[in-house]
């Protein structure tokens, strides 16, 4: 029996979850859905946007899905500017007959890209409805889509429920008609069609009915789409639930907003063929319309072209590139050596690579940008000292650091002939894609220097690439969460205490957590489990990337959509990093690391201190006193060096050079760890150290060449490329399938399609399957995420000068490393209490001496007031700037009178309560109670100037209260405060008050060294970091800190399990366990942990109680800690309770995955 034809049909409107909290799937289960249904073609129609359409034509590609590109345009003032209103305009321009067809009307059209022009042409109209709108509503004034040449080569539909069409038509069919000729005069015949929609929700079929009769008396043709908005009819649901996000309510609360019935799926053709069966053409004209976009494929006809380079009239970019290069090695390496020889002979490698891949213009428009980096860092510093410290404006990071053309040409400071490194990784014969630059700058000369970007190369053809945030697990709990009403507090706890980052892993969470076994039985919270799991991974807004940047000769609105970026005078474009990669785009990345800030910073001061600046080119990289104190594990506030895994495997690797750096950089990181290199490097290294003549065992001879110089184990990401040339005879072009494998989305998937090919090569070189298997898993490992050794040598090289600064030049580097957080593995906190085992003292802000940043005064540091809560660096500098314009302040009364009248009572009295009024003579608390006498009328609005301006009279009465006396503040007071005001102390830690109130057996940090092996103990602490990695299976480890120093704590799977709520929620921790010690590493393998607390049979919820105000806590305290409100002393202060003040702003902890 033959079975029916498939009946005709494309779907030309269909959203995917780049329509922002309105699409409801990916694009490539729309995809998938497509194939399994017949698809010949399909077309993507997000909303306002082209953010998915490089991803989803991709992957329509593999699938052998013809993919169609369009988009869902807002119109605004669709009956205004030229196009009459129905029914006329009132005085006020609405509709006199439709009182809704007013300013605030938006109305949709649906375009598509029949050919490059037209894709040109829709990209441009994008960007126009994005940047001549707010952030949060972008629309097309309707007369700027009514210009023939804007539209040229593109299809239009006239849109869903909410056309332009539909709503000219609730007026009359006269006004309908108007609108259709404005569009059809646009267009052209041929290119506009009557949009029909069928989902079977009321009111659909008397709408089609006018529209069919208008199309039938214009001669206008009809099409028919499904508006899609999920893959399958079950993902309604979670539509519905994105909708009520999207308005910021619950589902009950945004009834009207969702849709009506669960219809708008990706429907078969047979179902559509039912919906439209009185209606053929409208199902015919889909498939011409395909078949005319068909003319245009995104993924060959974007026509992106590199920039120009400067001085491109002058010859080609290969002859270029080579005089610059040749000209740089002349210049930086001695005439006739072998250094220079073998310098020469790599850049004629590269050069050969280059001219292969036609990447001589690509070099030189990067020459270009490191130009303009110099510019704009010699204007950033102007006349300062790091001007004159042979401090680069920029230093590259990534592969590109194993490229001599990088180094010449001024994007590297790492010379990669010097430091061996395999160029492959960043160029090769097989590249497919243009090579992956990144550049670090200090954060001040990273925001010049993208505005100059756009200066320079035109606002049309530069932008930011922007970036996806996706729903994990935390972000999916709380929104979803809120949509079905569940309580917020108990989404706020299940938020902190799950552990899977992603959202799919929810379900799971609710059984596992104890105090949400029961919970997840319940028919919502069991939604709540299947909506995460359906939501993961979905995008939820557009976000910018770290430092990506676009630049092409074609403008760039032609390309890809531009729209406002978050900060001011930036743009960004709609794709991501994957996209643009696809596209062939020039990506430079513009990185702000904040180190080298820190670094430029530190220059000035030690300049200014002791009268000339480092040069940290020219410093002893083999200083012995720097890498004694590394391997000691004094790495705190090191650049990438100071991580606690980091620190336990310095003290056991011992580096004593950059290579042993660049080694130590890269190896806990993901890659390596998955692929176990960790534990046979570490003890490969000692054995070594114990037997200078001890031989490495490889898995197979042949690794011995690639992994020589890493004990035979793979830490570099370049590595992998080595090992799979030397073991299965990998080409150029197998390797860089490889690499891109690797630096993908779904990286581990693609990873293994390369098995069979290392497979069948390893075998033909006689390699086994066991060896092949067990090597292809370390290789794979990668696809986690490493370094190339490229990288991790320019990043060893940082961590050696952030060492040797700190190690000769202390009080400034701490200076520095305040002034530029937030940066690095730990909190203020954490490293304010580093700074003190230094030796170097922290001091308070004071309103008499503080600058707005940290400052150096002798060996101390002192805070400053940009530091201080609710001031604000901007307040803080108008009172430096009235004490440097007349003098010092000498009471609170001329502070009063001298400062602002926008600085209110709040920061006022928090610079008190933090101390830095002591200078005045008296104590805090009199302060205060001097604050409520003086301070003037906060209401005043019209008043900016200082408090001495105002009318207010003062009389000579005598003050009842003159002989008062005030208690000053006791320790408890002073780091309440200074962690209310400062979010750190400057002083105590916060355990020391109640060192004698914990229990007997605790014992502190700089004790356990002297203890056996195995002891049982009990530790105290404040945590300082929480870490679970992926790659641990499971085990969690608390980096904790008591007044001596750190500790380690290891948290095995199942004790985890019965204390997870303390673990993930307490910040002042006891824990009894057993010493573990490695050489000069300790760990304490946890048996039992618990907060520190006031005393048995304290509830946990008891110790994070709400707390007053800061300026209450203190007047309050006495009834706190006596129960009695006669301020009688009949009970005992609970000498735990100011810890309950500190769980409310909590020490700095930071945790990861």
């Amino acid at each position: 029996m033959n079975r029916p034809p498939t009946p005709p049909y494309v779907e030309l409107h269909c959203h995917s979850g780049f329509s922002f909290l309105d699409g409801a799937s990916h694009p490539e289960e729309l995809l998938l859905a497509a194939q399994r249904l017949g698809y010949p073609a399909l077309a993507l129609t997000d909303h306002d946007g082209l953010y998915g359409s490089m991803e989803f034509a991709q992957a329509a590609r593999e699938m052998a899905i013809q993919p169609i590109t369009g988009v869902e345009l807002t119109l605004r003032d669709c009956f205004r500017d030229g196009v009459p209103a129905p029914g006329g305009q009132d005085s006020r321009g609405r509709s006199a007959r439709n009182p809704s067809l007013d300013d605030g009307l938006r109305c949709h059209v649906t375009l598509m890209a029949e050919t490059p022009q037209g894709y040109a042409n829709m990209s441009r109209l994008v960007t126009r409805a994005r940047l001549e709108s707010p952030r949060d509503d972008p629309a097309l004034p309707f007369a700027e889509l009514l210009d023939p040449e804007a539209v040229e080569g593109i299809i239009c539909l006239t849109g869903c429920r909410r056309s332009p069409l539909v709503a000219a038509l609730e007026g009359s069919q006269a006004e309908g008609e108007v609108v259709a000729r404005a569009l059809l005069a646009t267009f052209g015949p041929g290119n506009l069609f009557v949009e029909l929609q069928e989902n079977e929700v009321r009111g659909d079929r008397g709408r089609n009915r006018l529209l069919g009769s208008l199309a039938d008396r214009m001669g206008l043709p009809v099409v028919a789409t499904g508006n899609v908005h999920y893959h399958d009819r079950s993902r309604h649901r979670l539509q519905d639930v994105l909708v009520s996000i999207r308005h910021r309510s619950t589902l009950d609360g945004s009834h009207r907003e969702r849709r009506a019935n669960a219809g708008f799926h990706l429907a078969s053709p047979k179902e559509m063929a039912r919906r439209f069966a009185g209606c053929p053409d409208a199902l015919a004209n889909t498939l011409e319309i395909a078949e005319r976009c068909a003319a245009f494929d995104l993924t060959r006809d974007l026509g992106y072209e590199f920039p120009d380079f400067v001085g491109s009239e002058r010859g080609s970019a290969l002859e270029m590139l080579a005089a610059t290069c040749l000209a740089e090695i002349g210049r930086r390496y001695v005439p006739g050596s072998k250094e220079e020889r073998d310098a020469e002979e790599r850049l004629h490698q590269e050069l050969k690579l280059v001219d292969l891949h036609d990447l001589g213009g690509f070099f030189m428009v990067y020459r270009d940008i490191m130009n303009l980096a110099r510019e704009v860092g010699r204007e950033v510093r102007g006349d300062s000292p790091r001007a004159h410290s042979s401090l680069p404006p920029g230093r590259g990071r990534g592969s590109s650091v194993s490229s001599i053309i990088c180094y010449l040409i001024g994007l590297s400071h790492v010379d990669p002939v010097k430091a061996d490194l395999f160029l492959g990784r960043f160029l090769n014969e097989a590249l497919r894609s243009v090579p992956d630059i990144d550049l670090d700058f200090p954060r001040d000369i990273r925001e010049e220097l993208i505005l100059r970007i756009y200066e320079v190369y035109g606002r049309e053809h530069a932008g930011l690439v922007c970036t996806f945030p996706t729903y994990r697990l935390r972000s999916a709990v709380r929104e979803i969460g809120k949509a079905l009403d569940l309580p917020m507090a108990e989404l706020e706890k299940l938020s902190k205490l799950a552990e899977h980052r992603s959202a799919k892993g929810l379900k799971e969470e609710l059984e596992q957590i104890p105090e949400f076994r029961d919970k997840g039985r319940a028919p919502l919270w069991q939604a709540l489990g299947m909506l995460a799991e359906e939501i993961a991974g979905l995008p939820r807004h557009v976000s910018q990337h770290v430092g990506g940047m676009i630049i092409s000769s074609r403008p760039l609105v032609e390309l890809v959509p531009l729209e406002p970026a978050a900060m001011e005078g930036r743009v960004l474009c709609q794709w991501d990093k994957d996209s643009c990669d696809d596209a062939g785009f020039i990506k430079i990345d513009f990185l702000a690391l904040g180190m080298l800030s820190l670094v430029e910073d530190a220059v000035d001061l030690i300049a200014e201190r002791k009268g000339a600046p480092p040069d940290l080119s020219r410093i002893d990289y083999r200083d012995e006193e720097v890498y004694d104190r590394i391997c000691d594990g004094d790495t705190v506030g090191l650049f990438q060096v100071e991580s606690r895994a980091q620190i336990q495997m310095i003290r056991r690797v011992r580096p004593r050079n950059l290579e042993d750096l660049a080694v130590q950089v890269a190896i806990v990181r993901p890659g390596p760890i998955v692929g176990g290199a960790v534990n046979p490097y570490v003890r490969r290294r000692e054995l070594l150290r114990e037997n200078p003549d001890y031989r490495v065992e490889y898995d197979h001879p042949l690794l011995e060449d690639p992994l020589a110089e890493t004990l035979g184990v793979i830490i570099y990401q370049d590595q992998v490329l080595t090992v799979c040339r030397a073991l299965a005879g990998f080409t150029d072009g197998q390797a860089e399938g490889l690499r891109r494998a690797m630096s993908r989305k779904r990286s581990k998937e693609a990873m293994q399609s390369h098995w069979e090919a290392f497979q069948e090569g390893a075998a033909e070189r006689g390699v086994d399957e066991v060896t092949a298997l067990k090597v292809f898993e370390q290789v794979s490992a990668f696809s986690e995420f490493g370094f190339p050794k490229s990288h991790a040598a320019a990043f060893g090289l940082l961590a050696y000068q952030s060492a040797w600064l700190r190690h000769y030049h202390a009080v400034e580097y701490y200076v520095a490393l305040f002034n530029n957080q937030p940066m690095g593995f730990y909190s203020l906190d954490a490293l304010g209490r580093d700074a003190r085992r230094n030796g170097i003292h922290i001091l308070l802000p004071d309103v008499n001496r503080s600058e707005v940043r940290c400052t150096a005064e002798g060996d101390h540091l002192r805070v400053g007031l940009g530091f201080v809560r609710g001031l604000g660096e901007e307040m803080a500098f108008r009172i430096i700037e009235e004490r440097e314009r007349r003098g010092r302040f000498s009471s609170l009364v001329d502070f009063l009178r001298r400062t602002p009248a926008t600085l209110k009572r709040p920061a006022v009295e928090n610079l008190i309560w933090v101390g830095a009024m002591e200078g005045m003579g008296l104590p805090r608390r009199e302060l205060l109670w001097q604050v409520g006498l003086w301070l003037g009328p906060e209401s005043d609005a019209r008043r900016t100037g200082g408090r001495d301006d105002h009318p207010q009279q003062e009389l000579p009465l005598d003050d009842p209260y003159a002989g008062v006396r005030f208690e000053d503040l006791d320790d408890a007071d002073r780091m309440v405060a200074e962690y209310r005001m400062l979010r750190f102390s400057t002083r105590l830690h916060p355990l020391s008050l109640l060192r004698d109130q914990l229990p007997a057996d605790t014992v502190l940090s700089d004790r356990l060294p002297h203890l056996p092996q195995r002891s049982m103990v009990r530790i105290a602490g404040l945590v300082t970091a929480r870490q679970r990695p992926s790659t641990a299976k499971g085990y969690v480890f608390v980096l904790m800190e008591d007044e001596c120093g750190a500790i380690n704590v290891i948290v095995k799977p199942k004790i985890y399990e019965r204390f997870r709520s303390v673990v993930r929620t307490e910040p002042f921790l006891l824990a009894r366990g057993r010493l573990q010690k490695d050489g000069a590493s300790l760990n304490v393998i946890a048996e039992e942990i618990q907060a520190v607390r006031t005393s048995k049979g304290v509830d946990v919820a008891a110790l994070h109680p709400t707390l007053p105000d800061t300026t209450e806590w203190w007047s309050q305290r006495a009834v706190a800690e006596t129960g009695r409100t006669d301020g009688g002393t009949g009970a005992a202060p609970d000498p735990f309770r100011y810890l309950t003040a500190l769980r409310q702003s909590a020490p700095g902890a930071k945790s990861w995955g």
